[in-house]
């Protein structure tokens, strides 16, 4: 007699391909594109998890869906995690893209008011309301892009009042709508133009009243600073990184973005979640991180986006065994893109990573960054269904194909979100 069939909502079918790193904590050296590629692969889904994963012809003698997604022929992988973004902002910056398109640089724009301290002007001049109506707008551009995770970043209120209100707008938009948000206190992003004169007191500001009502309130899981030397020295990082871990929140650290400046010490020092950036990272902060396991996200389109020649030596970190993420770091001003996609071609033509390797950093890794590698960043039995259907024949696309959305469906937590009505 034939065995009944084991009923589930969804059953993902009809895929040329499907790929996944696997595992809950980061890949490193060669691991890191040593992916599951299964021809034909298919997903079975119940409760918002992942059931199993297999070939078809196994998953359909298994499982019966009260529901199908066909892929016609596409790949499926794990949803995009991506793991530095700036996504709130009221005003856009295109005037000073097009002064860097004659020359002007980042650090010039910033001196004559320009830069953080221009976005700072919009979000304060901008209500809780208005901010929020941006921010759903930006999360579907997200989810359409096949995103279903991302840390956002506060850091342009610059004050109590101002900084508060951009983490109240991350925690409404948690509660409205499918992509999930790690929200980030970056009250350390600069130095606002009230305290220009007065850095040690804005310091203070950070770390005695912002701080404790970040952690009081629980408005972010993370903070993080921007070490530079147009905006935070290393001891001033420190003392805020510190004072973070203390209130009991987790801490990562835009480190030697613009210059050799320790940050990717002091991050693998203070055992930080991540250091980002990296493009001047020497030889000592390189192997720092690797001994310490601090996950590196780096962020392949902000060289090109702000004409720099720099760029992160993400080859040498991965022969170094570092933990490689890479994400958009979407934001007015230094890379306007919410496109991971755009992200996986950058890192191999100018990071030398293959399409295997881009798809680990930018899932796995990168949810591994967020204290999520056990919950999302893999196709894996018991893990969040989190899952993106693409029309590509196979992943090696994902960073071959560029300037086209190749997205056909996203699943998050289990429910079909884009399209909104399931197809099969």
């Amino acid at each position: 007699m034939q065995q009944a069939l084991e009923g589930v909502d969804l059953l993902l079918i009809g895929a040329s391909e499907l790929a996944t790193p696997t595992g809950a904590t980061p890949r490193v050296g060669s691991s890191l594109g040593e992916i599951q590629i299964l021809e034909r692969g298919a997903v079975a889904v119940r409760g918002g998890r992942i059931v199993a994963v297999g070939p078809e012809t196994e998953i359909r003698a298994r499982f019966e869906g009260r529901d199908e997604l066909d892929a016609r022929g596409g790949t499926i992988i794990p949803g995009f995690v991506d793991a530095h973004t700036h996504p709130i902002f009221a005003g856009t910056r295109e005037d000073e893209f097009e002064l860097r398109t004659r020359g002007a640089t980042y650090l010039q724009i910033a001196r004559a008011g320009g830069g953080i301290l221009s976005s700072v002007r919009g979000v304060r001049e901008a209500s809780l309301e208005q901010l929020l109506d941006r921010f759903l707008v930006r999360l579907a551009r997200f989810l359409d892009g096949g995103t279903t995770t991302i840390e956002a970043k506060s850091g342009y209120g610059l004050s109590a009042e101002e900084e508060g209100k951009c983490l109240e707008v991350i925690a409404h938009a948690r509660r409205m709508q499918p992509v999930e948000i790690v929200p980030t206190f970056l009250g350390a992003h600069g130095i606002p133009a009230e305290f220009l004169g007065d850095r040690a007191g804005y310091v203070d500001l950070v770390t005695e009243k912002m701080l404790p009502r970040v952690a009081l309130e629980h408005l972010a899981e993370y903070c993080d600073v921007f070490l530079d030397s147009h905006a935070f020295g290393r001891e001033e990082s420190r003392r805020i990184l510190v004072r973070a871990k203390e209130l009991g929140l987790g801490i990562r650290l835009h480190a030697d973005q613009l210059r050799s400046s320790g940050g990717a010490e002091l991050a693998a020092e203070l055992g930080a979640a991540s250091a980002d950036h990296l493009e001047h990272a020497t030889s000592a902060g390189i192997e720092a991180l690797a001994r310490s396991g601090v996950v590196a996200v780096l962020c392949p389109l902000v060289p090109l986006y702000l004409r720099l020649l720099r760029e992160a030596p993400a080859r040498r970190m991965i022969e170094a065994g570092l933990a490689l993420a890479i994400s958009t770091d979407f934001n007015p001003g230094s890379c306007y893109t919410q496109n991971m996609r755009e992200v996986f071609t950058f890192a191999a033509l100018r990071y030398s990573m293959t399409a295997a390797e881009c798809l680990t950093a930018a899932t796995l890794n990168a949810a591994c960054s967020l204290g999520r590698g056990a919950e999302i960043g893999s196709l894996e039995p018991g893990k969040r269904a989190d899952i993106v259907v693409l029309d590509h024949p196979n992943h090696k696309h994902l960073c071959y194909e560029f300037g086209r959305n190749a997205v056909t469906a996203v699943i998050s937590r289990g429910q079909v979100v884009r399209p909104t009505k399931v197809f099969g």
